[in-house]
């Protein structure tokens, strides 16, 4: 779980990058062996989820990478935040298909969803940028209203 934060800084871009190269790098491995003709045996359904699968894994990953970039460039000087914010958000992402991933190895389904919650936390981290870090707590969103109701009836 990430902590809680009220602005960006390099060191958390670094890990965030250093992670998502790991992260990066381990799924080129494992869909780039997938793409290669299968033992005998295996079945076309098998080889058609490692395609559609790797192949939305793979553009989350770049997604992210690129959302990573975007931000190491603004720390750098390379891009101003007005460039990041108009050109720089993350893409949505395309979750992956539960009965795609039935058909695949439980290490292979794992790395998809270590990618998927990486996409969670980068898109949680941009929106937050987004809005300038500030989003109300639930508390005091109903203070406010519980103070807007009372103003009204005074």
């Amino acid at each position: 779980m990430m902590a809680r934060t009220t602005n960006l800084s390099r060191p958390i871009i670094e890990a965030l990058y250093s992670e998502a190269l790991v992260l990066a790098d381990e799924v080129r491995a494992v869909f780039t062996a997938g793409t290669r003709e299968p033992p005998n045996g295996e079945e076309a359904l098998v080889r058609l989820a490692l395609s559609t699968e790797g192949l939305k894994t793979t553009t989350r990953m770049m997604h992210v990478l690129a959302w990573l970039l975007n931000q190491r460039a603004l720390f750098s000087g390379e891009l101003s935040e007005n460039q990041v914010r108009l050109h720089g958000a993350l893409p949505p992402d395309r979750p992956a298909d539960p009965t795609q991933l039935a058909l695949l190895e439980p290490a292979t389904r794992e790395l998809i969803a270590d990618t998927e919650r990486l996409h969670q936390r980068i898109a949680r981290l941009d929106e937050a940028w987004r809005q300038h870090f500030e989003m109300d707590s639930p508390a005091r969103a109903f203070q406010e209203r519980i103070g807007r109701e009372f103003g009204r009836r005074g």
